[in-house]
């Protein structure tokens, strides 16, 4: 257990905030199920009640078996462990209460990742990291999630529905896939914001590319950014 904390990971010990998830996740019996973090398995059999199959990865070996001990008996379920990031498992809901430590590899895992929609949970401050209307306080994150997800809030969570109690609450978000983005978009677009104080005639200029523009990324939108990206991309 203390191992999962250094890892980030807290476990949700509320079943009336699990059941709120299942819901949110709206799984029939023609969907795919990715779970990362199977933990305690408090999300895990409530999935595979309405699912086709439902995929449970976790990192600790520990939980892992565990959790096969337990769920045995559920056939339409398959439990792994290893890093839920390196799947090639193809799937159309994605279940996660995500480790705080892997919350930006999982979106730009996700913004890579073919699926449907899904819901996820998240610390608050990463959430309204996602969520920013502000230019100025706006990530490479910010930008990947809101161009590739669609992304809205269901409901806060209290530290308190969690073992061991977090410094922090979190968010549930309910996400919906607009489109995927290969891993060198996602590159280019955390290498320019590496230079966001530059202009953006000298942030092309790192990448060998002239321009006259004055602007900074401050000045630019969301999808300007990606366009920027991908001219650098196709170069």
């Amino acid at each position: 257990m203390i191992k999962r904390k250094k890892l980030g990971q807290h476990f949700l010990n509320s079943n009336p905030i699990a059941e709120k998830i299942i819901v949110e996740a709206d799984v029939t019996s023609n969907d795919i199920v990715y779970e990362i973090g199977t933990g305690l398995g408090i999300l895990t059999p409530l999935l595979c009640k309405n699912a086709k199959k439902v995929i449970s990865i976790d990192a600790d070996k520990e939980l892992f078996q565990k959790a096969k001990n337990n769920f045995s008996k559920i056939k339409n379920l398959e439990l792994k462990h290893g890093d839920g990031f390196k799947t090639k498992d193809k799937f159309t809901v994605f279940v996660s209460n995500l480790p705080y430590s892997k919350s930006r590899d999982a979106i730009e895992w996700l913004a890579a990742t073919p699926f449907l929609h899904g819901v996820i949970m998240v610390q608050k401050e990463f959430a309204e990291k996602l969520l920013t209307k502000s230019p100025k306080e706006r990530k490479a994150v910010t930008i990947l999630a809101n161009h590739t997800l669609e992304i809205q809030t269901v409901s806060k969570v209290d530290k308190k529905n969690f073992t061991p109690n977090p410094k922090v609450d979190s968010l549930i978000l309910r996400i919906k896939k607009r489109k995927s983005i290969d891993k060198e978009l996602i590159s280019v677009i955390n290498k320019i914001f590496s230079y966001r104080r530059k202009k953006i005639s000298n942030i092309l200029k790192q990448f060998g590319m002239e321009a006259t523009s004055e602007k900074r990324l401050d000045d630019l939108s969301g999808e300007e950014i990606v366009k920027i990206a991908e001219k650098i991309c196709n170069k």
